[in-house]
């Protein structure tokens, strides 16, 4: 079983549709005698690595399942197969013995697919964190990149102040820390001119290109800087520019200042997008302090509710705009029921 996860077209509908991969796959092993039964790896990701493309994926699945007796056939019989298809017939070769040697050593399969210096960000870089204080601790480095330690202080100050009144009025328990640790470090790591900039030239995005590419390629680049972009007539959306290769200097020079993000001397920081990114921290950090000044058991799970709305503001531009008024409007919903008397009835029920 391929365990790679390919959205369905479910999700230009419903933003948060998600693969049911667990209850797929219990499905998937009832149907075959148990999970003992079945054989699972990530095989997309390891086959575009080894091969270039993720079409290879199809034969290096049948290398796999062939290797552990699948296949009624012999490996010299598909081979043979590829090669009178004549299409990619190398490729397809390389990843059908690729599997093979999968289905033997995975783990010197994923050391030829994934140099050394590489493993760590495309096999663990999406770890999810084990605990709250690893969620913290990484974010606050990433807020420190992002922006400086002074940022980074004002997000760990708040976090610590939820655990602490968390911790005592509702013992034991950890939700609207880690909610709070989550949207907070979302509203403040928003997506400007400056973090572009420092994502594109701190080497990791021309990394990836040089290992995806050889030969004499040319960089260009569609941007939308809201100060220089026109908007569609009909649509009223910003209209994206083309920019080249030179545009990676402007990147390195842009990202140096990222220090001025939200002061006098911030040149993007009048642009309304902008001035809302900011208003945006400011109105969470005052919920969560109105969250914290009435929290108890019986109200955690609103509270946790209220905490996570920027789960629900995605995107950027005009398709962000869309997503904030609608949580904005279950933002008030659920405040409209935090700010109502409980009766000691109903909060016995709860």
């Amino acid at each position: 079983m391929n365990t790679a996860e390919t959205m369905t077209a479910a999700f230009i509908a419903n933003a948060d549709a998600t693969v049911p991969s667990g209850s797929l796959t219990r499905t998937i092993a009832s149907g075959v005698g148990g999970a003992e039964a079945v054989s699972a790896i990530d095989a997309q990701k390891i086959a575009t690595a080894l091969c270039g493309d993720s079409i290879a994926t199809n034969m290096f699945m049948l290398g796999y399942a062939y290797q552990q007796g699948l296949v009624p056939t012999t490996a010299s019989a598909i081979e043979k197969a590829i090669e009178l298809n004549g299409a990619a017939v190398k490729m397809n070769t390389d990843a059908f013995r690729w599997g093979r040697r999968a289905a033997i050593d995975l783990a010197r399969v994923i050391d030829a697919a994934i140099p050394k210096q590489e493993k760590a960000g495309a096999f663990g870089h999406r770890r999810a964190s084990e605990t709250l204080a690893e969620m913290v601790e990484r974010r606050i480095a990433y807020l420190t990149d992002y922006q400086d330690a002074a940022y980074a202080g004002r997000y760990k100050a708040m976090v610590d102040r939820v655990q602490t009144v968390e911790a005592e009025r509702t013992p034991g328990r950890d939700a609207l820390s880690r909610a709070v640790a989550r949207y907070l470090f979302k509203l403040m790591s928003y997506k400007d001119e400056y973090e572009v900039a420092r994502l594109y030239s701190d080497g990791r995005f021309q990394a990836q290109v040089a290992s995806q590419f050889e030969g004499d390629y040319k960089l260009k680049f569609h941007l939308a800087p809201p100060a220089t972009s026109a908007r569609d007539p009909i649509t009223g959306h910003l209209k994206k520019q083309e920019f080249g290769p030179a545009m990676m200097l402007g990147f390195k020079m842009l990202a140096k200042m990222k220090g001025l993000r939200g002061g006098s001397f911030d040149i993007f920081g009048r642009n309304p997008e902008r001035v809302m990114e900011r208003q945006l921290i400011t109105d969470y950090i005052a919920v969560v302090e109105e969250l914290l000044a009435g929290l108890s058991p019986a109200n955690m799970h609103l509270a946790v509710d209220i905490a996570s709305i920027p789960e629900k503001i995605r995107g950027f531009g005009h398709v962000k705009e869309e997503h904030l008024h609608k949580a904005k409007a279950e933002e008030a919903e659920l405040l409209s029921r935090w700010r109502r008397p409980v009766s000691p009835v109903s909060a016995a029920a709860e």
